[in-house]
């Protein structure tokens, strides 16, 4: 049976990485991101990853799918629930309490989902055949039709790249895979009164703004990604290219912004209270109490 996890989640600005640090340190979990953005190297400010964050007492939370592609790459959501699912096999193969956050629902729902391939079973005698060989000989081994079903971008350590030949030579014998098994997951939905959501958007923007957001844009248009990109990934780097490319004002800009970002937060809650609607089973979470007493009762309930 698929190990279950714990999922925390909600929309913009409410404080779920501070929610998923507190509980990991206190049950020894890592934590998989399940932020459509965040996955990106050098796009920090504007995706919020709050690095810093994932430090509490001195100790640094394992975090896992955030900084792995470069700017400018269109990571889509196949790539993601592969990625997902090479990183949660490898937690729950050393017994792990995983922990996955971010706001994007549709991550959320593909990581849950499942994976056939878990079903397929371990061949320890392949795998000591395998022990020695090189990357370049293991890949080799590999269909191109797996390859593409597994994400070859992710093959990239010894161990997935072995896993990937024991899933082939298992698919020689039996091509026909079950249905994926659905992940058993306690999920919580972090969330604030809808006002105060927007003072905090309001107060968040002007922050990353005055420190470092703008030029953070800035500095990925001078590396050669181009304004295209940057639009296409919306949000802040949308409107930020927009303003560098002296299309609208500073004030034009914050407008725009603080607008399209409250309009993300009420679709994202759209997301979440559709996914309750289909059959999943989330717990609503104040985002005003204190921190602790939320990560009591997450931890109560996961631990029940």
């Amino acid at each position: 049976m698929a190990k279950p996890i714990t999922v925390i989640t909600g929309p913009t600005a409410v404080g779920k990485t501070k929610l998923a640090v507190m509980v990991a340190s206190r049950i020894n979990g890592e934590i998989i991101n399940a932020d459509s953005r965040q996955v990106y190297r050098l796009m920090d400010i504007g995706t919020g990853k709050d690095l810093e964050e994932y430090t509490i007492n001195g100790r640094e939370i394992p975090y896992h799918l955030i900084n792995i592609c470069e700017p400018g790459y269109e990571y889509n959501i196949k790539e993601y629930q592969q990625d997902f699912h090479h990183i949660y096999d490898e937690l729950a193969d050393q017994d792990k309490n995983i922990i996955l956050c971010g706001g994007s629902g549709l991550y959320v729902e593909s990581a849950l989902k499942g994976n056939s391939f878990a079903f397929i079973p371990v061949n320890h005698s392949l795998r000591a055949e395998l022990e020695d060989e090189s990357k370049s000989r293991l890949l080799g081994r590999i269909s191109d039709q797996l390859k593409e079903q597994l994400n070859i971008t992710s093959l990239t350590t010894q161990k997935r790249l072995v896993r990937a030949v024991e899933i082939d030579e298992f698919l020689l014998e039996d091509p026909k895979l079950p249905d994926p098994q659905p992940i058993d997951a306690n999920i919580f939905v972090l969330t604030v009164e809808r006002e105060l959501v927007k003072q905090r958007i309001i107060d968040r923007l002007d922050y990353r703004l005055k420190n470092g957001m703008i030029e953070e844009v800035k500095g990925l248009l001078e590396q050669g990604v181009s304004p295209e990109k940057l639009i296409y990934y919306g949000l802040e780097y949308r409107w930020i290219t927009l303003h560098l490319l002296g299309e609208m004002t500073y004030d034009e800009m914050f407008e725009r912004l603080n607008i399209s970002i409250r309009q993300f937060a009420k679709r994202q809650m759209t997301w979440f209270r559709r996914m309750q609607k289909s059959g999943y089973k989330l717990t609503w979470l104040d985002g005003t109490r204190d921190y602790a007493e939320l990560a009591d009762e997450v931890i109560a309930k996961i631990t029940a």
